[in-house]
């Protein structure tokens, strides 16, 4: 099984849905790195994942005029997590859970790899997961001039002992947004967008997580590449999935 999945979109579509966080995968061999019982890694799976944000980008595809392309990671984030850094540039590294965790999301052990084994995960599931991601982005931008990637997550209702920024605020909907990378338009776009899928109608910029996903190679230098994050809170993914796949439709509509 391969480790991502590109799933093409219409030839003139500028936006790609990256989804990188709904898989439970582990690998055999993978999971034998892990020090969890199978009830153990079952409960973290359960917090972890961002479970049914591939449901969000299948039926915003389905619905939207121009069809998305779909970037998805098909491992769980409990292998590799695609969208840290994978040096010293990355925060989370101060808790244990980088690129490659070595912590759960309540701060226990999860994993004490040696160098080389940090490397070989590396090397085996980030490296060509980066690489793909930045070469769909260099294809789309030479087809149609302009992408815009929309990083779609969820999060917890209260937050994880891992998390940095535990007091922030935890809106029905984070928009997380690059001061490079993400027009102000396009913030009001997904606000716009997205208040119809919600209960009250909270949203908040960058809080409780910041940022969006770019590749390495664009970041920073390429302006042609527009990002936003949807960090949905849990309950509303739970109980509003259709509104969420019409409204994540009418955003992808919209930046076309």
């Amino acid at each position: 099984m391969n480790s991502f999945e590109i799933l093409p979109g219409d030839a003139e579509s500028t936006v790609i849905l990256h989804v990188p966080h709904s898989s439970t995968v582990i690998p055999a061999d993978v999971r034998e790195g892990i020090v969890l019982s199978n009830d153990e890694l079952a409960a973290e799976l359960a917090a972890i994942t961002d479970t049914h944000t591939d449901v969000i980008a299948i039926g915003a595809a389905n619905r939207a005029h121009v069809r998305p392309w779909r970037f998805v990671n098909r491992m769980s984030r409990l292998v590799i997590d695609p969208e840290r850094f994978p040096d010293e540039r990355e925060e989370l590294n101060a808790v244990g859970m980088g690129a490659v965790y070595e912590k759960t999301s309540d701060l226990q052990t999860l994993r004490t790899p040696t160098a080389d084994e940090r490397d070989s995960l590396i090397a085996r599931f980030f490296e060509p997961y980066a690489a793909a991601m930045a070469q769909l982005v260099r294809e789309r931008l030479a087809a149609v001039g302009k992408v815009t990637i929309i990083d779609v997550h969820s999060f917890p209702n209260k937050a994880k002992r891992y998390e940095l920024h535990k007091s922030d605020a935890r809106p029905e909907l984070c928009i997380g947004a690059d001061d490079f990378h993400t027009p102000e338009e396009l913030v009001t776009a997904t606000r716009e967008a997205m208040s119809s899928a919600l209960f009250t109608g909270e949203i908040e910029v960058n809080q409780p997580f910041a940022g969006c996903y770019v590749p390495l190679d664009q970041y920073g230098s390429n302006r042609a590449v527009e990002a936003v994050m949807l960090e949905i809170r849990r309950d509303v993914v739970a109980a509003n999935m259709s509104e969420l796949q019409a409204a994540t439709a009418a955003l992808v509509d919209t930046v076309q």
